[in-house]
């Protein structure tokens, strides 16, 4: 898997061109074909799942000592990409694996990773990441799950909500207040699994796009845990959370990249075949000026998001504003660019005939989740490049 990490402005190498193709070649054959009906039903994508984990692609970034790929944070940004560019809901599989585990592989002990990183690489399970309440959503710090200690366990109370993937995933980082006084030094991290007495899930959300991601609430009712579970030291959960974001908003600013590639592709197609007035409509000019700020806007949103991705894998000191800005901006352009993709289609583009429509709706998201936009510029604010 691609591990080239000596650059400084990104460009891939030819085993990262190699995977896109591999990718993109399984998107199109086993995932593609299920979109609409998953969206539809508003069901788990369990063929994505399958056609993932039987080609190692459901959760790249494992690292080869704890039996995964290996993968960098480019490799892992493509297949995020080439996933979403065909199915959003689908490319939650490894973008949620990533941003569940990768605490433990942040700020977890050795056992904890060797414990949980195995079945993770293999596919025998998924990881979710809970730090969202019901009263605390961009104020974090401001969350309400208590975790006490009991002799050497802990006993966790508390709800999360707007987790991805919850009730299929079988592992959870959950954040939870460990000493109130302290307010963001008072969280600490711990991983939780669904077979823990006093797990539970509420009904899956009723949303706008990526339907066959379930999001639900996770009730935590006097779950009590080993100690050695929890990541890190005390009181460091919230410093191994926002650490994490630095990382994975590079993972949302991929799917936004392939939502809006995958509108653009299919709106290049349509307007060669749609005729109005006698030709293509694409032979007119307001339509190709159309494309090609669509396009123009793709390529700068990919090229920050690569260059984000450089930098996280490096672990660059500007990484914070770099993947706030790749998050931000990328996910923008997806809004704007399947907008105009379903524009271009007219009225066909308002049908769920046809892709376009929820290609927007799934794009959406990208503005929302792992702190709003309008948080990826107070964060961008506070880490301005010197």
């Amino acid at each position: 898997m691609a591990g080239n990490t000596d650059f400084d402005l990104y460009r891939p190498s030819e085993e990262h061109d190699e995977l896109r193709k591999v990718v993109r070649q399984l998107a199109e054959e086993k995932i593609a074909p299920h979109a609409a009906d998953v969206d539809e039903q508003a069901r788990f994508p369990q063929e994505a799942l399958d056609a993932l984990v039987a080609t190692d692609l459901h959760a790249v970034h494992v690292p080869e000592e704890y039996g995964g790929a290996g993968a960098d944070a480019l490799a892992t940004v493509i297949v995020i990409e080439e996933v979403a560019r065909v199915c959003v809901s689908s490319s939650l599989i490894p973008a949620v694996n990533k941003l569940g585990s990768l605490p433990v592989i942040l700020s977890g002990s050795e056992e904890l990773k060797k414990k949980y990183m195995g079945p993770l690489a293999k596919g025998d399970a998924m990881f979710s990441y809970c730090l969202s309440e019901p009263d605390a959503g961009s104020d974090a710090a401001g969350m309400k799950t208590r975790a006490v200690r009991d002799g050497d366990f802990w006993v966790l109370n508390g709800v999360k909500r707007w987790i991805t993937n919850a009730g299929v995933s079988d592992y959870y980082t959950v954040m939870a207040v460990t000493d109130p006084e302290k307010r963001s030094k008072g969280i600490s991290a711990f991983v939780v699994e669904k077979s823990d007495e006093g797990v539970s899930f509420g009904a899956p959300e009723k949303k706008l796009g990526i339907k066959g991601s379930p999001t639900r609430e996770v009730y935590l009712d006097n779950v009590r845990i080993p100690a050695d579970r929890m990541i890190g030291a005390e009181g460091t959960g919230f410093a191994t959370a926002m650490k994490t974001l630095d990382h994975t908003r590079i993972t949302i600013a991929a799917q936004a990249l392939g939502v809006a590639q995958g509108a653009l592709d299919y709106a290049k197609g349509y307007v060669q075949e749609r005729k109005q007035f006698g030709k293509p409509i694409g032979d007119f000019q307001g339509v190709q000026f159309m494309l090609a700020d669509m396009a123009m806007k793709i390529e700068a949103a990919r090229q920050l998001t690569y260059a984000a991705a450089a930098k996280s894998e490096r672990g660059d000191a500007d990484l914070t504003f770099q993947g706030a800005a790749a998050k931000c901006f990328a996910s923008d352009v997806a809004m704007e660019v399947t907008t105009d993709a379903v524009q271009l289609l007219g009225g066909y583009g308002y049908t769920r005939d046809y892709p376009v429509e929820r290609m927007m709706r799934d794009a959406k998201i990208t503005q929302i989740y792992e702190g709003t936009n309008q948080v990826q510029r107070i964060v961008m604010a506070r880490n301005l490049p010197k």
